[in-house]
């Protein structure tokens, strides 16, 4: 875990230039991020709550967007909780969070990417109880301290901490960070590793573009069981690229941190790009079959729905 003083910028962790004016003028002429929502009731959503998570098991419940609950070895962890219904700049949710936020049990740490709205919700952090473990990028821990929390742990790339007896690792991505007009890369982003005292081991990439960092991760952590990735929010291509996988990318992803199962997320909750709104689905199946892949091995997640792993599985 990091304890220098973090520098003014992390501009220089950047894979790509941030797009300019003319990106945005282009953007905006071309219509923007409009996306197409007709298919809305057919994103699968199950609000049956937490089941009862065994001793020896690994539970990924997904509430959907990038946050999760996951459950290892009696201990608890949410990654990027947005339970609102609304996020700055972006229209109102499009199915309701998979899990109420008072069907959480005690959580023993809390993991944020990056300070993006869409990761890093002030009104959910809010009802958080101020004693809960936060895991926050470097940069970014003045932000929760702020609000009264008194355990931040700021990590850079490759630092590790321990919640509840498990060792939790924040890795690279391809992406950055802004939360005002005034702070660029004044944080730092990634995902996180988080390796089970059982063994088990199980990576959520936060946002990214497609890149080599993901074949580092692999090489440093062997033997991921269950890969959390984001497969939505990619077009217009042209733009997006950098920052965000398109779902074969995502697949490819998976395979270069050596991953075993690819488990969905960030798509159909916010409408964030011109998509329709129930293509990263139907393009993650169809790329996974072209793959060759168990289709076993894919936890296309409904919202609210949870999948376990066993010891040894």
């Amino acid at each position: 875990m990091t304890t220098a003083s973090p520098p003014r910028s992390y501009a220089d962790r950047l894979s790509a230039p941030l797009p300019g004016f003319g990106d945005l003028m282009r953007l905006m002429w071309t219509g923007g991020f409009r996306a197409n929502v007709a298919d809305v009731h057919r994103i699968p959503v199950v609000r049956s709550g937490l089941p009862d998570a065994e001793p020896n098991t690994t539970a990924l419940t997904w509430v959907g967007h990038a946050s999760y609950v996951i459950r290892l070895g009696g201990a608890t962890m949410l990654t990027d909780p947005v339970w609102s219904h609304r996020i700055p700049g972006v229209p109102r949710r499009l199915t309701p969070p998979g899990v109420g936020f008072d069907e959480l049990p005690t959580v023993d740490g809390v993991l944020v990417s990056h300070n993006h709205y869409d990761h890093l919700d002030a009104p959910t952090i809010r009802r958080m109880p101020r004693g809960t473990p936060m895991l926050v990028p470097a940069g970014l821990g003045r932000w929760f301290r702020r609000r009264g929390f008194t355990d931040v742990r700021e990590l850079d790339w490759w630092d590790s901490t321990e919640v509840a007896g498990h060792r939790v690792d924040f890795v690279p991505s391809h992406h950055w960070s802004r939360r005002s007009a005034w702070d660029a890369c004044r944080s730092l982003w990634g995902g996180w590793v988080i390796t089970g005292e059982s063994g088990v081991r199980v990576y959520h990439a936060g946002d990214s573009g497609y890149g080599d960092r993901f074949a580092e991760i692999g090489e440093r952590f062997p033997g991921i069981d269950v890969a959390m990735l984001p497969i939505g929010a990619y077009a217009p291509r042209w733009f997006m690229r950098s920052v965000h996988v398109d779902p074969p990318e995502a697949v490819r992803a998976m395979r270069d941190v050596g991953a075993r199962r690819l488990a969905t997320m960030h798509w159909g909750t916010f409408a964030l790009s011109r998509e329709p709104v129930l293509e990263p689905l139907d393009w993650v199946r169809q790329a996974w079959q072209e793959a060759g892949l168990p289709r076993r091995d894919l936890w296309d997640l409904a919202v609210g729905e949870t999948r376990t792993l066993s010891d040894g599985d």
